[in-house]
Parts: structure tokens; sequence; C-alpha cells
């Protein structure tokens, strides 16, 4: 998807595809884990804060949903040494501690956000890979259905839906 990402809680959508200009309003959680409180969640598990945790932790929560490459972009133009392997198995960490979680937006990289975002259905656009997000609770009869018919409990959480946004015409249905 490359950095022409763009999600609805932090960046604006723009028609020319600008690489994500910050939107004044905020999503309804702290997008800032202060150095501290991620000092002391990895005190509890007996591992230390590394400047490399930290900043990618901090990129994570910059981007809104970001791939592993995309973090690794973002962390090397503060620290240029940090290299790809340390970008993953430090997602997989913060992923442990519950500050990140991962969903699968296309058959690549996972993507990463932060935890304590709301449950959300991410909608993809195959043709320009824009992320937007729409309230679980619109699931909700479908997950109920499969749940008393199936006996199917759904992950809204991890739940993506691809097809193609307004901004990239009304083609087909896919």
């Amino acid at each position: 998807m490359g950095p022409a990402l763009h999600h609805r809680h932090g960046f604006r959508r723009s028609r020319a595809g600008s690489t994500g200009e910050r939107c004044s309003a905020r999503a309804n959680y702290d997008r800032t884990v202060s150095e501290s409180s991620l000092a002391e969640l990895l005190r509890a598990r007996g591992l230390r804060l590394t400047a490399q945790r930290q900043l990618v932790l901090q990129a994570v929560l910059d981007l809104g949903h970001a791939t592993p490459e995309q973090v690794h972009t973002a962390v090397r133009e503060v620290a240029a040494g940090v290299n790809i392997t340390t970008i993953y198995r430090t997602l997989e960490l913060l992923e442990r501690l519950g500050l990140v979680t991962h969903t699968h937006l296309s058959h690549g990289s996972p993507t990463f956000h932060a935890a304590g975002e709301d449950q959300h259905v991410h909608l993809v656009c195959r043709e320009c890979g824009a992320i937007d997000e729409i309230d679980p609770a619109l699931l909700r009869p479908l997950a109920d259905q499969l749940a008393a018919q199936r006996g199917f409990r759904v992950d809204i959480g991890h739940v993506s839906l691809f097809g193609r946004c307004d901004r990239c015409g009304n083609g087909e249905q896919e």
C-alpha cells in the first residue's frame, strides 16, 4: 500500500493523494504512551525500555494503521540503524503487552494499530488502498445470526471489507 495510506482518524483524505496531513480532530483515546508507563509495563515483564521500542510504538500511534515496513520507514527517519527484524520483534512484543493489535488488510504484511482504539471494521479500497472505519454495530446482526445458526463467533475487531471507495468511483461490485 505504501505511504499513500489514509486513515479516517489520523489523516485528511485528499483527492491529490497526499501522504497524510494530520487532522486536528483526535480519536477518542490518547495516542501517546508516556515513556514511564511503557517502562513500567516492560519492567513488569523483566524487560527494559529501549529507544527502539519507544520509537516503534510512537510510529504506530502516529501512523494510525501501518505495516511493519511503514513503521520501519518512520523509525529510520529518526534512528537509521534500526533494521526490519527489530521492527517485527518489537511489534510482536508490543502486541503481547496489549499496546498494539494487528489485522490483515491485504495479502501482504499485517497492519498494526493502537490497541486502545474502539473496535472497528476496516473498509479497504482495492483501487487506492485507502482505509476507513465503520462502527462494528453495523455487523452485529450478521455476527448474531452466525452465532445462532452456526455457533460461529465473529471477531469483529479483525474484520476487513474490501471494495471501492467513493473517491475511486462506483464501478461494478466486486
